[in-house]
Parts: C-alpha cells; structure tokens; sequence
C-alpha cells in the first residue's frame, strides 16, 4: 500500500532538490544563480536577466511550457532545471524546450543568425543514460565526422548527481553533493543552504507550497474522471488516507467526507 505523504511532510522534508525550493532560490537571488551557471558551465557571465514569467506559450494549438528558471545575458539564453525523477522523456523534452525558447528570442525581422547561443540544463538526482558519467554534454554534430559541428549555437547539459565524485571540477561536485545529501562542503553551497533554511521558514513559500501540492493531488485524481463524491469513496475504500486528509485534498468538508463515509458503511 502507498504510503500518502501529506504537503506538510513533503514541506518539512523538502530541500534544494525540490523543484519549488529550488526554483525559489535561483528566481530570488539572480546573483546566486549567475554564479552556479558560471561554476556548471565554466563561463563567466558579466550580468543576467531573470525572466520574470516561466511561461511560454508558443501559438493557441500548440504545447506550452513552464521553464524552471528561465534567463538571459546580452548573448545567451540559459533553461535551468531540477529533475528528481527519471520521467523518461528528459531528451524530447529538452529539445522542445530549446525549440521554444528559440521561438520566444526571435523575433518578426529579425535573422536568423541573431538567434543566442541556447543552454538547456537539467540537474538530475539519477543517471537517465546509465553510462556512468557525472556530466553528458550533447550538440549537433556530423555523424560521419564528429569532428563537424553543426554550430547551430544549442547546447544541452544533463548533471548527475549520483555521480558527482567523477567530477574534476570541485565546485560542480561540492554543488551536486548538496543537491543529493542535502550537505554543503564550500562556501557558495553554504550560502545556497542557508538560502534554503530561510526558504523553509517563509510562511508564504510554505503557503504557496501547499497551494500547488493540492492543486496537483486533485489535478491527478480528476484525470480519472471521477466525481469529488465518487474519487472520496475510492480513497475512503482504500484507507490510506485520513477523513481530514481526503476533505484537504478534495477541497471537501469534514462534515462531508464523514457523511459518504458513513452510507459506505450502510451499503457494506
């Protein structure tokens, strides 16, 4: 049986890797994030700018999306994200991501060629191509000749942090040690764990935190296309949850849950 994890557990248990803390952090501290696209991709960059909606929505018909931390400088583009989970599409996904981005930089008039260079990065807990590395950097390359590039100014990076201690850069490492063990081992990961305690003692982050953890529950139990009443009685059934947990979720009252509560046991 699945054991349920509230989002007030998932709030006191949440660090850097959550994405919601994560994407707090960098989105607030644009310094702090500067520095770790300098340490990930081993550039110096003189200034960003923080996209202040991660929305983007290309046409009416077509799939938007929602970058994590989405910023420019005068000459690139940067995607930064937190993946936790293998969802078996991280590849696909960043080359739509990377396609929209490029959608949204370029605009009517403009050539081609004033297109920036476009850095897709995914910080992941597990290693989604199983060869070991701590690093997979892709670009488009000839096949028959890998020797040519395509020079079409794309870039996608995937870090690993199960894999990190194969890492020479040891400020790469030192940030994905922190990702992983939740342990920082520099100064720059000091600062981001302290960035994280205060995060975690912001009662709107926590409120907005628990806002989105619901909205997703119930979004998750919708698709299923049940009613409120009816998703209540499955979940009343399967007595993983608590009747003030199921009212929390469906949005429902106690006094409601304990009422369908009560005719299952008239109809058992």
């Amino acid at each position: 049986m699945t054991k349920y994890i509230s989002p007030e557990e998932k709030w006191k248990n949440a660090t850097l890797s959550n994405n919601f803390i994560f994407y707090k952090i960098m989105h607030d501290n644009p310094e702090v994030c500067k520095e770790l696209l300098e340490i990930l991709l081993e550039i110096k960059i003189e200034k960003i700018e923080v996209r202040q909606e991660e929305e983007i929505a290309v046409d009416y018909e077509s799939k938007g999306i929602r970058l994590d931390i989405y910023v420019k400088d005068e000459e690139n583009s940067y995607n930064l994200e937190m993946q936790t989970i293998d969802t078996k599409e991280l590849p696909e996904r960043a080359r739509y991501y990377q396609a929209t981005m490029d959608v949204d930089q370029l605009k009517s008039g403009q050539l081609y060629k004033e297109l920036r260079k476009s850095y897709v990065i995914f910080i992941c807990l597990t290693d989604i191509f199983n060869q070991g590395l701590a690093r997979y950097v892709f670009e488009n390359l000839e096949t028959s000749n890998p020797n040519i590039k395509l020079n079409d100014k794309t870039y996608k990076y995937f870090f690993i942090a199960q894999n990190c201690d194969k890492l020479l850069n040891e400020n790469q490492k030192a940030f994905l040690k922190l990702v992983l063990n939740n342990k920082f081992s520099d100064g720059f990961t000091e600062k981001i764990s302290k960035l994280v305690d205060s995060a975690k003692k912001n009662f709107q982050y926590k409120r907005q935190f628990m806002d989105l953890e619901r909205e997703k529950t119930y979004a998750y139990l919708e698709g299923k296309n049940e009613s409120k009443t009816e998703t209540a009685k499955n979940l009343i059934k399967q007595n993983i949850l608590t009747h003030e947990q199921i009212a929390s979720v469906l949005n429902l009252s106690i006094e409601d849950i304990k009422t369908i509560a009560e005719k299952l046991k008239e109809l058992a």
